[in-house]
């Protein structure tokens, strides 16, 4: 398993990465998936907005984008762009932290790569329900000794 946080031009000031690590990775399996290889990429606005033109011909901001790189069913490998703008503005608007808006953004897209949808109202709500089910596991786990 190999879960990569990776930051182009912000810090994205990621608490407990270990925990954050072992967090997604057990929600993964709870999902009947296995992590091979999962890159986190923390950017800007302009940066995801770029890759947003080039890639899915959309030109809109959004905070997050999920490439599935996977070639075997039940594995989990992929890159996932994250504007920390976006996560920051969202938080404030939602009236939530910063770092519980980054966690869930964080299992929105593994969660994607897991095959969850959220186009229609439908697949927004189960979204919704499986990243509170993983927030909630998220607040069971223990932090690993000596880890920051």
């Amino acid at each position: 398993m190999a879960i990569n946080f990776f930051e182009e031009g912000v810090q994205s000031k990621i608490k407990q990465k270990r925990k954050t690590k072992d967090w997604i990775n057990k929600a993964a399996k709870e999902k009947g998936f296995h992590i091979s290889t999962l890159n986190y990429i923390f950017c800007t606005d302009d940066y995801l907005l770029q890759i947003n033109r080039n890639y899915l011909n959309h030109n809109t901001y959004t905070d997050i984008i999920t490439f599935d790189q996977a070639e075997q069913e039940g594995e989990i490998e992929g890159d996932i762009y994250i504007s920390i703008e976006r996560v920051k503005e969202n938080a404030t608007s939602l009236g939530v932290i910063y770092h519980e808006e980054l966690l869930r953004v964080l299992i929105h897209g593994m969660l994607h790569l897991c095959g969850l949808k959220d186009k229609s109202q439908k697949e927004k709500k189960r979204m919704r329900e499986e990243e509170e089910k993983a927030l909630n596991l998220f607040q069971t786990l223990s932090v690993p000794r000596g880890t920051p």
